[in-house]
């Protein structure tokens, strides 16, 4: 027996159309999640800068050997107990070259004042890559080392002398044989020698006649004569002898600062301000906690330096209750100081001790320089 007859038809039943709002919901949640893939995968042209570590440089760090180590350790004169902290401060950039940050980084990034989008050409030149801009970073974290040495030194009351280390030869330099890397130039034709720039006229005034040098390698002295050649140095044709010299010094006692992975010239205030609190019974800071930054040459000159809003803070996350800003920095301080932290403008190592001074004697800190707009 037959279960249906063949008149009879089974029809599926009608299908329901979605609403229009569903329809629409749909659609926009589709192209939200597209949106979001592309600001997850598209490249960009900007990285992010962001607070980075802060260090104490009356602290340790640690050495290469990840072992914990004064971060300012000093040998031939009398050294003394320190309290607080006076903090360097640094930054850290999200991506590079290599890897950009993705759009919906840079989104949340624009958002936290902590944090600053900026265009990748600044950080990373076109045609540099990541390896050489972190060698030039390095050897300009040597040279703050040793102005900062100076500057503190010096406003010691110690005999700090300039002078000139060749630090490498060029290729086909005249000077093969004759003189090496880490020399130091004490004279040329007689005249003393103290800046490269006075190196450089030495040489030219010489006309391309034999130059007489007189050298320190070693701990011994040596004389030798070299034959400049012509070299287009920056356009314009000048006498030459092959060497890539250095501004340095000769210190009368031993300063090793310890900061490794660490590169840039910003922390060289921070690093006379270390030097001196060491070196000084008492403590420079009263005890208390106080970050700052900024460069600093030999005379005591406090320069600025890039990324103060992620420093402070920085500051702020480790613990300090104020700050030493370069003066020049003062434009990009008003309107972004972090709560609970008190900013002081500063041009000078001296201005820096003055605000210490202040803040260790209870004194009247409202009379001191602030970046005001």
């Amino acid at each position: 027996m037959a279960l249906f007859e063949d008149r009879d038809v089974v029809a599926p039943a009608p299908r329901r159309r979605l609403p229009r709002s569903a329809v629409a919901g749909i659609w926009a949640v589709t192209v939200a999640l597209a949106a979001l893939l592309a600001l997850t995968v598209l490249p960009t042209s900007f990285v992010i800068q962001q607070a980075g570590p802060v260090f104490n440089t009356l602290g340790t760090a640690q050495n290469a050997d990840k072992e914990e180590v004064p971060l300012i350790s000093i040998k031939g004169a009398e050294t003394y107990p320190t309290a607080g902290s006076l903090d360097l401060l640094t930054v850290q950039v999200v991506g590079n070259r290599e890897r950009t940050p993705s759009w919906f980084e840079l989104a949340t990034a624009w958002f936290d004042p902590s944090r600053a989008v900026i265009p990748i050409d600044q950080v990373f030149p076109a045609g540099e890559t990541t390896e050489q801009r972190n060698e030039q970073s390095a050897a300009m974290m040597v040279d703050s080392q040793k102005e900062a040495t100076a500057a503190a030194l010096t406003s010691l009351g110690y005999d700090v002398k300039p002078v000139v280390r060749v630090y490498a030869l060029t290729d086909d330099s005249p000077s093969e044989g004759l003189l090496e890397p880490d020399d130091v130039i004490r004279r040329a034709d007689g005249k003393e020698i103290t800046d490269v720039s006075e190196l450089r006229k030495a040489i030219n005034d010489a006309a391309g006649a034999p130059v007489a040098l007189d050298v320190d390698r070693d701990g011994k002295a040596v004389s030798v004569k070299v034959t400049p050649a012509h070299a287009n140095v920056d356009g314009e044709t000048s006498w030459v002898v092959g060497i890539t010299a250095m501004h340095d010094y000769t210190f009368p006692i031993d300063v090793t600062i310890q900061l490794d992975n660490v590169g840039g010239p910003s922390a060289g205030m921070m690093f006379a301000l270390g030097i001196i609190d060491t070196l000084t019974e008492g403590e420079l800071n009263g005890g208390l906690d106080v970050a700052g930054t900024g460069t600093i040459d030999a005379a005591g000159t406090v320069g600025p330096i890039g990324g103060i809003r992620q420093k402070m803070y920085g500051a702020v996350r480790a613990g300090a209750d104020y700050f030493l800003a370069p003066e020049k920095n003062c434009g990009e301080v008003v309107g972004h100081v972090p709560s609970g932290l008190r900013v002081f403008s500063v041009a000078t190592l001296d201005d820096s001790l003055a605000v210490l001074s202040a803040l260790r004697d209870n004194g009247d800190l409202d009379a001191l320089p602030t970046c005001r707009s």
